[in-house]
């Protein structure tokens, strides 16, 4: 008997996203077999389909999707739930309760669902996502495809400013990055001159560098290092998921500080400036009259001799 019970418990193939954990499936399954009998089985077994229906079409009006994080969210607060139930004692009808414990995982569903699709299931504003979810009709990963809002992969341009000899980081990185099936790669390029100028061609660019890394250091920057840069996210296949441009401005640096120059007084006319410069104008009537005294002498001696 108990074993005709467990097969009626059995859930189907096409179960809905909170069913598709084995533990909760287990937790079903030994609550319909404490019903006090075989009739109370059968009951609660026709209420555990008819939950399963309801799950089925609250995950169907939900993209009919979900991913491991928020199924391990919605089962850990239901299994809470469940065994909060479980302890509580309960004087009305067994069936009664059991709608209750169900249209309870129901509702915990439906909470988790909504948050998962508004805010987690594509949560690329720009740029193309290909994620890996699980069904929630046949409890299979397969893969979801969110493509970008604007149709697009390009996500803009964004202006970076640097002085010569500085840093300039080029961080292409986004949080959604981590979602990508395949293991992408980051594929670095640029076309030097001022950026913004001139309207750019696929072929203008030169290739850089391929990186796991979704950022690159430019060091010990020089002026003529300015340019468009660009780092596209690549698939294996080619495929683009991400493109973003660096506008990089190098600005020169600052001249280096110079002695300051001292301005000499101008000299006075003359060869040199000396300060033996004032005497050179008495030197020549000097010399006269000392070779006159000295003619007057000899005149004298000659006379006195004579």
């Amino acid at each position: 008997m108990l074993l005709l019970v467990f097969l009626l418990c059995s859930i189907p193939t096409a179960t809905a996203c909170l069913q598709c954990d084995r533990r909760i499936r287990l937790l079903h399954e030994d609550f319909v077999l404490s019903a006090p009998t075989v009739d109370d089985q059968i009951e609660m077994k026709k209420i555990c389909d008819h939950a399963y229906e309801t799950y089925k079409e609250t995950s169907r009006v939900r993209k009919g999707v979900i991913d491991p994080t928020t199924l391990y969210k919605a089962r850990t607060e239901y299994q809470s739930e469940f065994a909060r139930f479980l302890k509580t004692q309960h004087t009305g009808s067994v069936t009664f309760e059991a709608i209750q414990i169900m249209e309870k995982g129901r509702k915990i569903l439906e909470k988790h669902l909504d948050i998962f699709i508004r805010d987690g299931l594509c949560p690329n504003k720009c740029g193309l996502l290909k994620r890996r979810v699980m069904d929630c009709f046949s409890c299979r990963y397969k893969i979801y495809i969110c493509p970008s809002p604007s149709d697009q992969q390009d996500c803009g341009e964004h202006p970076v400013q640097a002085e010569e000899g500085g840093q300039a980081v080029l961080n292409c990185f986004l949080s959604w990055h981590r979602l990508l099936m395949e293991r992408p790669e980051y594929y670095f390029s640029w076309v030097p001159g001022v950026p913004g100028i001139k309207k750019l061609n696929e072929s203008d660019f030169r290739a850089l560098v391929v990186t796991d890394d979704s950022s690159v250091v430019l060091n010990q920057l020089r002026v003529d290092e300015q340019g468009t840069y660009r780092c596209s996210l690549q698939g294996q296949n080619g495929t683009i998921f991400y493109r973003v441009t660096f506008l990089l401005t190098v600005a020169p640096s600052p001249d280096q500080t110079h002695r300051p120059v001292i301005t000499l007084p101008p000299q006075p006319h003359g060869d040199n400036h000396s300060p033996f410069q004032p005497m050179v104008g008495l030197l020549g009537p000097l010399i006269a009259m000392v070779t006159a005294l000295s003619l007057a002498a000899s005149v004298g001696l000659t006379v006195v001799l004579g």
